[in-house]
Parts: C-alpha cells; sequence; structure tokens
C-alpha cells in the first residue's frame, strides 16, 4: 500500500496560496524526455510510489519548520502524488508543472489545487512569495544555472528548498538483480530505480543537510511492471522494446514472488537547503 497522512486542512485561499503573477508565463523549453512523461500519465498517477510520513517529518526537522500553514510551491508535481501529502498536512500549495497531460491528471486528483504551467528553469511564481520549493523526482530536470537563481528569487528569507528521490534499494538481491538487467537494457548509465542523491548535480550555491528515509510498500506484479514502465527511459525507447522487457520480467519475478505480490524496497534520499536572511545578490556570487 501507499503511504498517506491522515491528517486534513481546509483548502488554501487567495490569502494564503503562494502568489502567481498574472498573465501566467508558459515554460521554457525542456528536453523531449522531460516531457515524455505526458504519454504516460495514467499510468503513471497509478503506478509510481508515494512517500512515506517519515519523509515529511524529515523536511520540516531540515526545513526548520513545520508544513502546516506554509506557502508551498512544488515544482515538478507531476500527477500530484508529492502534491497531495504536502496539502494533507495543512500546507497551501500551488502546482508548478510543464506537461499538459501531468497536469490534466493532477487535476483530476485534486481539482481545488492552483496549478501553473511552468518549470524549474523560470518559476511563474512572484519574488519572495513561497516558504517552501519541493522538487520530487525533479530537480533533475533542471538546468541549475538557471533554477538556482529562479529558487534564490522566489524563497522568502528563511525559506528552504527541498529536493527527494525514491530510490530503490540495491542492498535487497532481488532489486540488485533487477537493477544490473535494467542498465544492461538501457544503458549503463540509466536505469529505472533512480540513484543516490549525492551523486546528482546539487548547486553548490546551497549549503545542503541530507537525510536518508527507507521504507516499503507492497504492490501487485502488475503495478509494479507499470512503475518501470512509466520511466522516461522506456518511454522513450517505444512500446514494443518495453513491451518485451517487460514481459520478461514479469516471467522472472514470478519466482520470487510466487503469490504475485511485490515487496519493493526504497531509500528517500533528501536533501534540503536553507535560504539564508540576506540578499540574493550576495549568494550568487
Amino acid at each position: 500500500m501507499s503511504p498517506s497522512e491522515t491528517d486534513s486542512t481546509e483548502e488554501p485561499d487567495e490569502a494564503t496560496a503562494p502568489s502567481v503573477p498574472e498573465p501566467v508565463p508558459e515554460p521554457a523549453p525542456e528536453p523531449a524526455r522531460a516531457l515524455s512523461f505526458d504519454r504516460a500519465a495514467a499510468q503513471y498517477a497509478a503506478s509510481r510510489p508515494g512517500y512515506p510520513p517519515a519523509l515529511l517529518d524529515a523536511v520540516e526537522e531540515l526545513a526548520g519548520r513545520p508544513l502546516h500553514g506554509a506557502r508551498i510551491a512544488d515544482v515538478g508535481a507531476g500527477t500530484g502524488i508529492a502534491t497531495r501529502l504536502l496539502h494533507d498536512r495543512g500546507a497551501h500549495v500551488v502546482a508548478v508543472e510543464p506537461g499538459p497531460g501531468m497536469a490534466a491528471e493532477l487535476h483530476r486528483a485534486l481539482p481545488h489545487t492552483p496549478i501553473v504551467r511552468g518549470d524549474g528553469n523560470r518559476l511563474p511564481l512572484a519574488t519572495a512569495s513561497v516558504d517552501l520549493l519541493t522538487y520530487a523526482q525533479s530537480w533533475h530536470w533542471t538546468d541549475p544555472s538557471r533554477s538556482v537563481p529562479e529558487v534564490l528569487r522566489v524563497l522568502r528569507p528563511g525559506g528552504a528548498l527541498a529536493l527527494w528521490w525514491n530510490v530503490s534499494d540495491h542492498r535487497v538481491p532481488w532489486i540488485a538483480e533487477q537493477d544490473a538487467r535494467l542498465r544492461s537494457f538501457l544503458g549503463a548509465g540509466d536505469s529505472a530505480h533512480g540513484s543516490a542523491v549525492r551523486s546528482r548535480d546539487l548547486p553548490s550555491a546551497l549549503g545542503f543537510a541530507h537525510r536518508s528515509v527507507s521504507w516499503t510498500r507492497c504492490v501487485s506484479l502488475d503495478t509494479h511492471l507499470a512503475n518501470l514502465g512509466s520511466h522516461s527511459a522506456f518511454i522513450v525507447r517505444g512500446d514494443e522494446s518495453t513491451r518485451r522487457f517487460l514481459a520478461r520480467e514479469r516471467d522472472l519475478l514470478a519466482v520470487p514472488f510466487p503469490d504475485g505480490t511485490v515487496e519493493e524496497s526504497y531509500v528517500v534520499e533528501l536533501s534540503v537547503a536553507v535560504r539564508p536572511v540576506r540578499p540574493a545578490s550576495a549568494m550568487r556570487g
């Protein structure tokens, strides 16, 4: 089962939601692979893992403030997996998403959540308007030379940037074996399992604190395979190539999981940086 929060909150109103200037600019051009998720938006929404409550606890601790009542922009929000959890914690959230297909799925799931078209390289948000910027599985699609100045512009002094990724736990033997097959099929530098946060291009201008949160979920074999197939590395290869690989995975996984239920193990790699209470220009130099 995917983790979920039990708290609830009223819908944000215009006085509390992050400020969005008018008119909203169109998103900056992105690589085709970054927007490939639109082709599998429904599959993404149905099969991708969520995040455990302990992750949001860690975000609060490292950011130095509660999520409840915070103005948050969830950037690269996709179908709203993280957006919903932030909302359920009592945050006033606006979702920023470049893909129309993904944004449509988010709107279906969270019809009262504000959504703006944009990306991390050009945030359609007012200066110093948010307490927290979150990038769940999405920072690696940005160009840090453009996205870091945008982070510093949009965050309030003392606000925080939180980046996180679900990474399959390769300490589990069957996951390590599957990762080897994925890299053989997709290329040595690619996998649908993710990679540790410290190997990512984190901006040196910001001082990050890191936290790892382990968790598991049990899903059907169908959902596990659909999750793999929703990754961009598979989407851009084409349906037939993906179908053959996933059919082979179904046969191989039937051995360790004969009842058709797969226990997926993850480590969420979290990095949080707090914007100092001083002019952003002082950090750009």
